[in-house]
């Protein structure tokens, strides 16, 4: 039996994502073993992923790794989601010498200087100067204003790429604002946004928070295009949002609509076993499971050093957020999408290549 760990936000203030992880790996591990598992030098052996609760918290994170290498003595470990709890994973993955693919984290220090962990998703960076450049070119915006939370790491690393690309543009960041996880009162600092008049509004928090924002900012009269980033994906901001987020845009790693009959494929096995459109997390934790499975049967091994390095000569693999190939980082050089929230759906708008 083939052991590969799961940390995953299965509570918490993101636990929907969790819920993603969960499934998009059980149908992964329900699809490998019922091909008889994967071909290690000519054996074929099942795989079991261990799956455990990190709560999306650093503190959490950092148990749930030590005991999966230490106890379970998995070969690779799939988690955590977001960046803050990735970035209290990845070190201790990388100096136990065990493989992480973090499938959504998108903060760049996540795989900085650590040989040992990738992820399927591209970077805050490359995601920063989508939005900033389908801002400026695709909306006309001139002007842009920001609100962030502070506390959240890929929160930070996006708003400060987006206003420096958006800058850099020939645009004006009119206000940079800033809250803390858990605030639910942000009229403060919508007031100050509002005062600013600015055409578009980034707003580069998560799907839990994002309506209120929006709703909050509607009722102050501010009359701006909302936009924000990946971690807006999830069924449960248009739950949330409802009318409040019609016309507005984000960026993500693919799209469920999309007619590549590699993610019909998928969306169609999930939604049928999940009664749900699969969301990106779901998506990228598909792609990381099969990035490891098909490492796995390259390396012909289970030994880790080996399949670390399989997976870093990972070229044009054929996943459901589009093809990945490692050059020499953990970091994958592949697209984003833009999807426009209209009709209560998240439509296909654009795709902006690396």
């Amino acid at each position: 039996m083939i052991k590969i760990g799961v940390s995953a936000p299965i509570t918490g203030n993101v636990a929907a994502i969790g819920q993603s992880t969960v499934n998009a790996v059980k149908l992964a591990e329900e699809e490998i073993n019922e091909q008889g598992g994967i071909d290690i030098g000519g054996t074929k052996m099942k795989v079991q992923f261990i799956i455990e609760d990190d709560e999306n918290k650093p503190e959490s994170t950092a148990s749930v790794f030590q005991k999966l290498i230490s106890q379970d003595q998995v070969i690779a470990i799939i988690g955590s989601q977001t960046s803050s709890a990735s970035n209290a994973g990845a070190p201790i993955a990388n100096d136990a010498k065990v493989p992480m693919i973090s499938p959504w984290a998108t903060n760049p220090n996540v795989t900085k200087d650590k040989p040992y962990v990738f992820r399927a998703a591209f970077i805050d960076p490359f995601q920063g100067y989508v939005m900033a450049k389908f801002a400026y070119e695709n909306l006309k915006a001139r002007k842009a204003a920001v609100l962030y939370d502070v506390a959240q790491d890929y929160n930070k690393g996006l708003a400060e790429v987006f206003r420096d690309e958006f800058t850099k543009m020939g645009g004006q960041v009119t206000a940079f604002e800033t809250y803390t996880t858990g605030d639910k009162d942000f009229s403060a600092q919508l007031t100050k946004i509002k005062a600013t008049d600015p055409d578009v509004v980034f707003l580069p928090n998560y799907y839990s928070e994002v309506p209120l924002q929006v709703r909050q900012a509607r009722s102050l009269g501010i009359d701006a295009v909302f936009i924000g980033g990946d971690a807006w994906d999830s069924p449960r901001l248009l739950e949330l949002g409802g009318e409040d987020m019609e016309g507005t845009y984000f960026s993500n790693h693919y799209s469920a609509t999309s007619d590549a009959p590699k993610v019909k494929e998928f969306v169609a096995k999930y939604q049928a076993k999940y009664g749900e459109v699969p969301d990106a997390a779901a998506a990228l934790t598909y792609d990381a499971a099969y990035i490891i499975f098909q490492a796995l049967e390259r390396a012909g091994s289970l030994d880790r050093d080996k399949l670390r390095d399989a997976i870093a000569e990972t070229k044009n693999f054929d996943g459901v957020t589009g093809t990945i190939s490692y050059e020499g980082s953990g970091d994958p050089v592949k697209p984003a999408v833009i999807l426009k929230i209209e009709n209560g759906e998240f439509k296909y708008e654009t795709s902006v290549n690396p």
